[in-house]
């Protein structure tokens, strides 16, 4: 699994005259949990969005492993975000599939066979304590467990980096905490954890590594700190 890096990153909009992030260097070793938290607006998403190249800087370089994403031609772009399982704060769940065919999915686009789809699948579901659900549909479901279900589409191509874009967002406390375990837990099997979000209970929580952004700048980097707003 390769390490994310950003050199002197610039990310303009609006013809360069809003800043989302300024002078953004920042090492993001294979296998770390870090938590990027700060404020609405504050440039997280924006930063999160250029690791996976969904956005591109405007000025400087982001590096995954030795690839700057730069470099990447459009029509490899889909390959290169196998790399990567991304996990919103709206879930982003088919209404019309259930839990099961939401989560088989995110395989079927890529072509697997139907065999390695009922193979992985439920593997997937068992680990964030939802097979026994396969077969409902979202809107039978918690906020929670919509958020298990996006958490598993994450997981099921096997990817180096998890990137969780205010996860719990729309989330009670106790949700919240076990949307985070399953972070750790998958943390622990080797996954590059990447939580971005402005909740402090659930970083300290983590307990792991916080960079702090405010107005597009990282002002804190802490190995292992806690967060208040």
């Amino acid at each position: 699994m390769p390490n994310i890096k950003f050199v002197k990153v610039e990310k303009n909009y609006q013809d360069n005259k809003f800043n989302a992030l300024q002078n953004i260097n920042l090492l993001i070793k294979q296998g770390e949990f870090v938590s990027i938290v700060g404020k609405s607006g504050a440039g997280k998403t924006t930063l999160t969005k250029l690791i996976y190249a969904e956005e591109m800087p405007t000025e400087g370089d982001v590096f995954y492993g030795k690839r700057n994403i730069k470099d990447i031609k459009k029509k490899h772009l889909p390959y290169f975000r196998r790399n990567f399982g991304t996990v919103f704060q709206d879930f982003k769940l088919l209404p019309q599939k259930t839990v099961f065919e939401n989560v088989a999915y995110a395989l079927e686009v890529i072509g697997s066979s139907t065999d390695a789809i009922l193979e992985e699948v439920p593997k997937i579901l068992s680990m964030v304590d939802l097979l026994e659900e396969s077969d409902k549909y979202p809107n039978q479901l918690s906020g929670g467990e919509k958020q298990k279900v996006a958490l598993a589409r994450a997981l099921i191509n096997r990817p180096d980096v998890i990137i969780a874009d205010e996860p719990t967002g729309n989330l009670d406390y106790i949700s919240s905490l076990e949307i985070i375990k399953l972070l750790l837990k998958i943390n622990e099997l080797g996954a590059t954890i990447i939580l971005a979000t402005h909740d402090e209970a659930i970083v300290n929580k983590a307990g792991k590594r916080v960079i702090t952004i405010e107005d597009g700048k990282i002002v804190g980097d802490q190995v292992k700190g806690k967060y208040v707003i």
